[in-house]
């Protein structure tokens, strides 16, 4: 086989990684493979195959540095590139993170040029961040031997005005109407448009939307509407 596959993102990426290692574990049962974790790269392989099965958690695709000033959040940076660099299948997913604040917020500035602010539009950042990684695929990427995929921008449903509900928990039934486009869906797809190299959407955003009984919070066990139950 010798293939390389790698996802690319936050906690989503994370879920959809460990689906697939599950899966093909239970196809091959008694075939050898090891796991290992070094830093923010988690790597499953099947020595028999010559097959690796990687992620790398990387929330925002472009740098975040520690410097005297503090956290930078750098949107024309993309240095960690050089790890799903040569990969025979890549898988990217981002957006969550760029709505936290506080103390969840993992930088204390953003700069992009000679620009350096403490706050933005997150839409704006996240168009800035996302166009700095198109000019990475349109100029690094062979489509001859890289594929490579974006995850669709993955709702959350901790508040809908379409149900007399706060959040997902206990919900059993998928909502009749999935709401307005995502915005960030929106900016992802004008952004791949105006691409020169062929990358795959895995666009499932407004059917995800419909979904407020996919999350693990819908059977009662605490309240997750971000995340999402998955085969394996």
């Amino acid at each position: 086989m010798g293939k390389r596959l790698m996802f690319v993102g936050d906690s989503l990426s994370l879920d959809q990684w460990q689906s697939l290692t599950c899966m093909l574990h239970v196809a091959v049962p008694e075939a050898n493979y090891t796991l290992k974790r070094i830093n923010n790269l988690s790597i499953f392989s099947f020595p028999t195959y010559n097959a690796s099965f990687m992620f790398f958690r990387n929330a925002f695709l472009v740098d975040i540095t520690n410097e005297t000033s503090g956290r930078v959040l750098k949107l024309d940076s993309i240095t960690t590139s050089k790890i799903w660099d040569g990969m025979d299948v890549v898988i990217f997913d981002s957006w969550h993170w760029w709505l936290h604040t506080g103390r969840k917020q993992p930088w204390d500035m953003i700069q992009y040029g000679n620009t350096t602010v403490k706050d933005m539009d997150r839409l704006s950042i996240y168009e800035i961040a996302l166009n700095t990684w198109a000019k990475w695929v349109d100029s690094h990427v062979d489509p001859s031997k890289t594929k490579v995929f974006f995850q669709g921008v993955s709702p959350d449903h901790a508040s809908t005005p379409y149900i007399n509900a706060t959040n997902c928990q206990n919900q059993t039934q998928p909502l009749k109407n999935p709401g307005d486009p995502h915005p960030a869906e929106l900016v992802l797809e004008k952004v791949l448009r105006a691409m020169s190299k062929s990358v795959y959407l895995l666009n499932i955003t407004t059917l995800s939307q419909l979904r407020i009984d996919g999350h693990p919070a819908s059977d009662g066990r605490g309240v997750d509407c971000t995340h999402w139950c998955l085969a394996g």
